[in-house]
């Protein structure tokens, strides 16, 4: 049996800051609100990959993104059409600059910040591939 979709559940003391940073800060699509027993919020995120790291690639990824090792067992990230645009609106909204963006080897262009909770979030935008 296939899986149709795959979500990712933060639970968090600081819902509002964190709603605002995903929504306004990150430009995530938000979709149901429920109030009736505390409060949860669905975003949008266009096309998810679940990427499983061993400890040396984690190391080799943090490396390249941001000099060392600092992401925990859990970062997201995010693709977008612009980094800088991206990472300026980010930090808007009272995000933790980690990086400033870098150039991978596959030529994507990183950024790295970290969310209200602590939570690592790189920013990405796909380079032209070289032919």
């Amino acid at each position: 049996m296939p899986v149709l979709e795959m979500r990712v559940a933060l639970t968090t003391e600081q819902w509002e800051q964190l709603v605002a940073f995903y929504r306004d800060g990150l430009g995530l699509d938000p979709g149901e609100l429920w109030t009736e027993h505390g409060h949860g919020q669905i975003f949008h995120a266009g096309r998810a990959t679940l990427e499983i790291f061993d400890a040396g690639h984690a190391a080799a990824v943090d490396d390249l993104e941001v000099g060392q090792r600092v992401s925990g067992p859990l970062r997201f990230a995010f693709e977008v059409p612009d980094v800088h645009a991206a990472l300026e609106r980010a930090l808007a909204y009272g995000v933790e600059l980690v990086h400033e963006p870098v150039l991978t080897p596959w030529n994507d262009y990183n950024a790295r910040v970290q969310a209200p909770d602590g939570v690592q979030v790189t920013l990405f935008q796909v380079m032209e591939k070289s032919a």
